[in-house]
């Protein structure tokens, strides 16, 4: 691909703004910017204009039909095709209206609600997200939307999504003008996402399974080597992996996605591909269909990509780290310290807001990146603990001690890193170092929510963040406005909320400790994080703020919970029955056969004591492994038979069941290592980590 093609192929999918304009009058184009900016409705003459516009657009491009495309609460994106040709009469037209463009009509009941509509309540609406660009792909015009229900609760993840950035704009706009900014009139969350990954090739893949069912490995004993050695991380890539690569980065740029970056990660067979940072929604949209195109793009090279945040024991998970800034639209990051940070007005009361913000409301932060899958990473010595914590560098530390103890704030300039290497010159370093066990750390001019799973969408944690943001702005604006000098509600902030803060070894036991010592939760499992949204601190501000109603967060308790529960319900029933029909016979065969063995060496006259202690041993963990698959299967009966509240529902998931599947593998895998391998059903981890 020369320089040229690269460029021109750049976006070239997508319905951008310049593709707009370009395509509508100067006068439409005004009006759709006009509507954007006072946030007020599309005139109905402006949405057709476009529509037409996007349709001819879309046609040169290959596209035949058109789909809404949403985020409904399943946590994947949703999408139904119609074809852009109606017959008229003996022939046919291409119709594409601006009322089709900004309104559409699936069965709400046919998606989670959490009682929000009953099964004979269908009508449910997706409005056009003009804010988000539409693109072409195999030949649909995908248009991103919103979706509701017919009595207008959110059921999808972007309407909350957008209600949080308008919070945060009208929190922005009462705080920073009492600070001394001007012309403020919006603030946005600018994110960029990097999303970790696996590749497996695809003929061990369709023999497993507990991949295509679950996304991760039931069973599994560890490989003799996994990540140990270090030699994985930033590593040469291997050849159909680059191909894919390649294959990817081609496909993301035609989207107009700024990937960026891309690399092996930690453990064997994981990667990691990394993009620009935009406005949160975009970021969001893009984000969705990087998943898809990475699976899409894995089958044509004989690969499956693994989006689960622990589809392997013994080694890492993956996450999907979170890179959130707030920029106003005068371009002014509010989390960049500047060149004096001490004396950064704005700066240090963001700062101060977003202290008080995730030490507040740390709980909603936790329920935000919960899920069965996340509950295999958080707390293990590989993620972020489950201890929700904010990390600031040694310089920012002192800043705010200076503030809390009432001393001179002081110039902090920007050090000089020297190699000690004659021929390579000095540069300037950053003012933090980078804390990868925190799950909330400051890099330098945005903060990094490294605990958000990779199969999750990132657009809940986003929510959660503007939401608490705005909430903490608003109630400095309202101390400011009472009398209160800035700095002084600044310094009430960081004194009453700095136990948040902490930048030492957030794997350690030591740090469990102390956190408890602080008051801090440790929330390990989804059960227990989405607790939260019932408390009334939650409801009352998630609701003020216009996010949240109180019934969309009890739907979402209700939706989460019965998310957990069926997942854990897959899981078992696909662990019990790869168990019993796969793995047992399959060793009770390799059983039969060493017994046979032993009674044919005894019968020459040759001592078969040795081959008696495998038989023996063997025997025992079969018989361990038979008690375990049917206590297994009678706590899988128990928590379906269960006719109560939700949350005692998802505690029998949790304690029964789920405790039962982890004692059964325990002892599987050790059966692993007992078994020859030509008897072994299925592809083991040396297979899937080191296959390709």
């Amino acid at each position: 691909m020369d320089m040229n093609e690269l460029l021109e192929d750049y976006g070239c999918l997508t319905f951008s703004d310049d593709v707009m304009r370009e395509r509508i009058p100067k006068s439409t184009y005004k009006a759709f910017h006009e509507a954007l900016d006072k946030g007020e409705p599309l005139p109905k003459e402006t949405a057709t204009a476009i529509a037409n516009a996007m349709k001819i657009w879309a046609v040169e491009h290959g596209a035949t039909h058109f789909t809404h495309w949403f985020t409904p609460m399943t946590g994947l994106t949703a999408e139904k095709h119609d074809a852009f040709l109606e017959p008229d009469g003996n022939k046919a037209v291409l119709e594409f209206s601006g009322k089709t463009l900004r309104k559409g009509e699936p069965d709400a009941s046919s998606f989670p609600s959490g009682g929000l509509r009953a099964t004979f309540e269908a009508r449910g609406y997706t409005a056009w997200d003009c804010t988000s660009p539409a693109f072409v792909k195999d030949g649909s015009l995908y248009i991103p939307t919103l979706f509701c229900s017919y009595t207008g609760e959110a059921l999808d993840k972007k309407t909350p999504l957008l209600k949080s950035v308008d919070a945060l704009t009208k929190a922005s706009c009462h705080l920073l003008p009492l600070l001394g900014m001007e012309g403020i009139t919006r603030v946005t969350a600018s994110v960029g996402s990097e999303q970790e990954y696996f590749l497996v090739a695809d003929e061990f893949y369709q023999k497993r399974m507990d991949l295509k069912l679950t996304g991760r490995t039931l069973f599994g004993a560890m490989a003799p080597k996994g990540q140990e050695l270090e030699d994985h991380y930033f590593g040469s890539l291997k050849r159909k992996v680059s191909a894919f690569m390649k294959d990817l980065d081609k496909e993301l740029w035609k989207y107009g996605i700024p990937s960026k970056t891309k690399h092996n990660e930690v453990a064997p067979a994981q990667h990691e591909v990394a993009c620009v940072y935009r406005r949160v929604n975009i970021t969001t949209d893009n984000n969705h269909l990087l998943m898809q195109l990475m699976q899409d793009i894995a089958k044509k090279h004989g690969l499956r990509c693994l989006l689960h945040e622990k589809p392997f024991e013994g080694v890492n998970g993956s996450g999907k780290h979170n890179n959130w800034s707030v920029v106003t639209n005068t371009g002014i990051n509010l989390f960049n310290p500047g060149e004096n940070p001490a004396k950064n007005l704005p700066f240090l009361a963001a700062l101060a807001c977003t202290v008080k913000a995730v030490d507040e409301y740390a709980d909603l932060l936790r329920m935000s990146i919960a899920s069965a899958g996340n509950d295999h990473r958080l707390g293990a010595n590989e993620a972020p603990p489950a201890i929700i914590s904010m990390f600031l560098g040694e310089e920012l530390d002192k800043i705010i001690e200076a503030i809390v103890e009432g001393k001179e704030l002081e110039d902090i300039g920007t050090g000089r890193f020297q190699t000690g290497v004659s021929v390579v010159p000095d540069f300037s370093k950053d003012n933090t170092d980078r804390n990868r066990t925190s799950p909330f750390a400051f890099t330098g001019n945005k903060f990094e929510f490294r605990a958000v799973g990779s199969a999750q969408s990132i657009a809940g944690p986003n929510t959660i963040l503007n939401s608490i943001l705005a909430a903490e702005m608003e109630e400095m604006a309202d101390a400011i406005e009472a009398g209160q000098k800035p700095i002084e509600v600044i310094k009430t902030f960081l004194s009453e909320h700095k136990r948040i803060i902490f930048n030492g070894d957030g794997y350690s036991t030591e740090w469990e400790i102390e956190a408890q010592k602080r008051g801090l939760a440790n929330h390990k499992n989804t059960v227990d994080a989405m607790k939260c949204l019932k408390e009334e601190k939650n409801l009352e501000m998630l609701d003020r703020l216009g996010v949240y109603s109180r019934v969309e967060l009890a739907s979402r308790y209700e939706i989460l919970l019965d998310n957990y529960n069926k997942t854990i319900q897959v899981e078992a029933l696909t662990a019990s029955k790869m168990a019993r029909n796969e793995i047992y016979p399959a060793a009770v065969s390799y059983l039969q056969n060493i017994t046979k063995t032993a009674l044919e060496v005894k019968e020459t006259g040759i001592d078969n004591s040795f081959l008696l202690d495998d038989v023996k041993e063997l025997s025992c963990l079969l018989k361990d492994m038979k008690s375990q698959m049917d206590i297994l299967d009678e706590q899988i009966t128990k928590a379906q038979s269960f006719d109560g509240e939700i949350m005692d529902q998802s505690i029998l998931w949790r304690d029964g069941v789920f405790a039962a599947m982890n004692r059964l593998r325990e002892i599987t895998d050790f059966i692993e290592t007992k078994v020859a391998a030509k008897y072994w059903p299925m592809p083991t981890y040396v297979d899937l980590l080191f296959g390709i």
